[in-house]
């Protein structure tokens, strides 16, 4: 089983299996992920809600987080991230590639860019600090 599979499989009953979103590729430093766009993600103004895109980013560096742990961690969280927003989408695909910006033994920074597959048009810049867990902490 791949990294992406075990993700998604590990993901299915949570929040990110919810929104239909699915991790397509993890590599060293660089995951790639995808979500429909439908209904159930949308704000009350018919266009795609923020929060969906950002967990969309969100997910897919933490999916990068876990394959990229230093050795002795046993996992991670989230301690910062920003958002800004720079298109939506009503219909299609949105695509992410989140890649590292640092990898390091007590924090790692991931930077995560979403596109309307459809149209190529960058939707979200994101930007994630994660904090390295291990064992008493």
């Amino acid at each position: 089983m791949s990294l992406a599979d075990d993700f998604n499989a590990r993901a299915a009953a949570n929040l990110p299996g919810h929104l239909g979103l699915v991790i397509t590729d993890v590599g060293r430093g660089e995951v790639r992920a995808t979500m429909p766009v439908r209904t159930a993600l949308m704000a009350p103004n018919g266009f795609l809600h923020a929060g969906s895109l950002v967990t969309l980013a969100d997910t897919s560096a933490g999916c990068g987080c876990l394959a990229t742990l230093p050795e002795g961690a046993t996992g991670f969280t989230t301690i910062e991230l920003k958002s800004n927003h720079l298109g939506t989408a009503r219909d299609g695909t949105v695509d992410c590639v989140a890649t590292a910006a640092h990898l390091g033994r007590t924090t790692q920074v991931w930077d995560a860019v979403v596109t309307h597959r459809e149209t190529g048009k960058t939707l979200v810049l994101f930007r994630c600090t994660q904090m390295i867990l291990y064992p008493g902490t």
